[in-house]
């Protein structure tokens, strides 16, 4: 039974932010049963609308009443997202990070539901870039509950598909826009826009302008509204998700008149901003909080031992489900025809079975502590470990220099890069045409994982080289000291990568 599969991000439910009570959670993907466990350790979080899997295995009802925050996995399987109200969202994130000293949390500068007077930059086949704001920039640091969360470092643009406007865009052209659908910033995609406007929510949501908007979500159930005591405000039309279906009339009721707060709210915001061909680049509306947990490994196993609790885990659940579809399914079974199932992780069958083999090629994913991500280049496996251990080849472009070595790449060089999975650092040793030693490049990172397409970890910036004559130098000390200072490297963290440099530089 695959109960923590992915059925799509919903995003919650707006709450007050007195912080009184409990924060009521939504949790969805393959996290869930892990996560619902971590959340119920304390008093402070109550998960809801749980689906059946979860309801059974809990044996508990979860009851189907409005989220402060929605906790969603991301499609690559990486992280998780949450979205909600910043009370909501901040007791999520400070019981997220809570998994491991490797969940790094970032705040997105364009959040779900947040509206803009954006201006097009770039017109692509099937729609066109847009620039956006930080729409994170006017928060108020002293009565701002995610203050302690860093925003993540990208430019905020999103991408608008020309299905999504009634109108032809050129580059130049300034609309508003909506954003839809965020984008977790170490995927380097762009959050989706639209040109209609919605208030959001898991139960049900609200359309600005009605049937009439070109919306492709559902429309009110003229039975259902009779029902209720409250009705949405003038020119909005209700559209319920699936599960309303689940709900008892006093959480509909609940979650119309908090939508419907915040629909006028919205009205009025936008009924006195200037025209977007006046202010754009401009946030008119926040939207809702949105951030993103990234789960490096050392997280992910410590998932498995809050799941473990509740039902039969192997070893590296978490860590083998992000790899890929065929990888999760091979978990299910495994555990529901051994559920004793309780050995060292099985790196070698895990890649025998899906990879990377020798002669493949994956791509080294460089994570950086801001949240963006970008690939050092695809290579080829050549050679296989069973213990844990691959080796990537690359060819060089011959342009620019290694960083720290001073030393001009040169057409024919090589790099060979030896990654071990779990190891919180990897060498790469640069080699020209000839075979002569130019340099030995060790990259001090959160712990290595060796997926079927990619290699994956995030760069903590102090590292150690090695120069072609022998000497050893330790470098970016500075630059991790900056990313502490700006709260995208906790403590705890960079006191690891400090002595994993340490101990590095001492071995060479």
């Amino acid at each position: 039974m695959n109960d923590d599969a992915t059925d799509g991000t919903a995003p919650a439910e707006a709450t007050d932010d007195t912080g009184e009570g409990a924060t009521t959670v939504r949790v969805r993907g393959i996290y869930t049963t892990a996560l619902t466990r971590l959340l119920a350790e304390t008093d402070d979080h109550r998960v809801v609308q749980a689906s059946p899997p979860i309801r059974e295995r809990f044996d508990a009802a979860f009851p189907p009443e409005p989220a402060d925050a929605s906790v969603s996995t991301t499609d690559d399987r990486q992280g998780v997202g949450v979205v909600g109200r910043p009370a909501g969202v901040a007791s999520v994130l400070d019981r997220l990070r809570d998994a491991g000293r490797d969940a790094l949390a970032w705040r997105d500068p364009t959040p779900r539901g947040a509206v803009y007077a954006g201006e097009v930059t770039e017109t692509l086949g099937s729609g066109a870039v847009v620039a956006l704001t930080d729409a994170t920039a006017d928060s108020a640091a002293e009565t701002d509950p995610l203050a302690d969360v860093s925003v993540a470092g990208r430019d905020p643009t999103g991408f608008l598909p020309y299905g999504k406007t009634a109108v032809h865009v050129e580059t130049g052209d300034r609309l508003r826009v909506q954003v839809t659908d965020p984008s977790a910033p170490w995927t380097g995609g762009r959050p989706v826009l639209d040109t209609t406007v919605h208030v959001h929510g898991a139960l049900g949501s609200l359309v600005r302008g009605g049937a009439d908007s070109g919306s492709t979500l559902g429309s009110t159930d003229p039975q259902l509204a009779d029902l209720l005591s409250t009705e949405p405000p003038d020119g909005w039309e209700t559209a319920w998700g699936r599960d309303a279906d689940d709900a008892d009339l006093d959480a509909l009721s609940a979650t119309l008149d908090r939508a419907s707060e915040r629909a006028s709210a919205l009205d009025s915001a936008l009924a006195g901003a200037d025209p977007p061909g006046e202010v754009a680049p401009a946030c008119y509306w926040p939207g809702e909080v949105t951030a993103w947990v990234w789960l490096g490994r050392e997280s992910r196993f410590g998932l498995d031992d809050h799941r473990r609790s509740v039902t039969a885990t192997m070893t590296g659940h978490h860590r083998i489900k992000a790899g890929t579809d065929r990888a999760s399914a091979a978990v299910d079974f495994v555990e529901a025809v051994c559920p004793d199932a309780r050995e060292a992780f099985p790196f070698d069958a895990v890649t025998r079975q899906f990879g990377p083999a020798e002669g493949d090629s994956v791509r080294i994913e460089h994570g950086k502590p801001d949240g963006r991500s970008f690939s050092l280049g695809e290579g080829e496996v050549t050679s296989r470990d069973p213990d844990g251990t691959v080796v990537v080849e690359r060819e060089m472009s011959g342009r620019g220099t290694y960083d720290a070595l001073d030393v001009d790449q040169q057409r024919g060089d090589v790099a060979v890069t030896k990654l071990t999975e779990g190891n919180w650092w990897y060498p790469t040793v640069y080699r020209g045409e000839d075979g002569e030693k130019r340099g030995t490049y060790v990259n001090v990172c959160t712990p290595v994982e060796v997926f079927p397409r990619a290699v994956r970890y995030v760069d903590l910036h102090v590292d150690v080289v090695k120069h072609a004559d022998g000497r050893v130098e330790r470098v970016d000390d500075d630059e991790l000291d900056a990313a502490v200072d700006a709260g995208y490297v906790p403590d705890p963290l960079a006191e690891k990568a400090r002595s994993v440099a340490g101990a590095v530089e001492n071995a060479l």
